[in-house]
């Protein structure tokens, strides 16, 4: 399998994949579609990949004009993954990289509020829910313009009752279904 960022400054790189099967790269097919739907909301904006991975989606984001991007990710290998594919697209400077439990770091306020926040767990854990029910109520992360966009299989897929943030939209692709929250306004 091979990853690509797909436009704007560093369209076509391969971006390096993280050793082992801990991680579950996003189809190029779904992030162009993701992309295309965010359009060019994604310029000058602040993105924050949760559970990064490779960075790749993050790393799209900086590529088609996104201001910042910030990748958390626990796993060590994972961030060092995503430090080489920042090197290799030179987009490190507008990046930051932090090593940390997503679900913990939730649960302390942010100084800087997020446009787009795309949170792709691993898989069958719910951690998505999880981790929606504490950006519900986290402080500082999201503004009332801010996209919340989940990666999940179709199979995890199940309502949740959240207070600020409301479902808006859902696409799936094969065995990947993307759900767009807004905020409640």
């Amino acid at each position: 399998m091979t990853i690509r960022v797909i436009a704007g400054s560093a369209k076509g790189r391969q971006l390096k994949l993280v050793p082992g099967d801990t991680t579950r790269p996003i189809m190029d097919r779904v992030k162009e579609n993701l992309f295309n739907i965010i359009g060019r909301d994604i310029l000058d904006s602040a993105f924050c990949d949760l559970f990064a991975g490779t960075g790749s989606v993050g790393i799209e984001a900086l590529s088609r004009g996104a201001k910042q991007a910030t990748f958390i990710d626990l796993e060590p290998r994972a961030i060092d993954t995503i430090r080489a594919n920042l090197k290799l697209t030179k987009l490190e400077e507008r990046a930051t990289v932090r090593r940390a439990d997503a679900l913990a770091i939730l649960a302390q306020p942010h100084a800087a509020p997020f446009d787009f926040i795309y949170v792709a767990p691993p898989q069958y854990k719910a951690l998505w829910s999880k981790t929606l029910e504490l950006l519900d109520t986290a402080q500082g992360w999201f503004h009332e313009d801010s996209s919340i966009i989940v990666q999940i299989d179709p199979t995890e897929r199940k309502d949740i009752t959240l207070q600020q943030l409301r479902l808006e939209d859902e696409r799936q692709y094969g065995s990947t279904l993307l759900l767009f929250y807004a905020v409640v306004q």
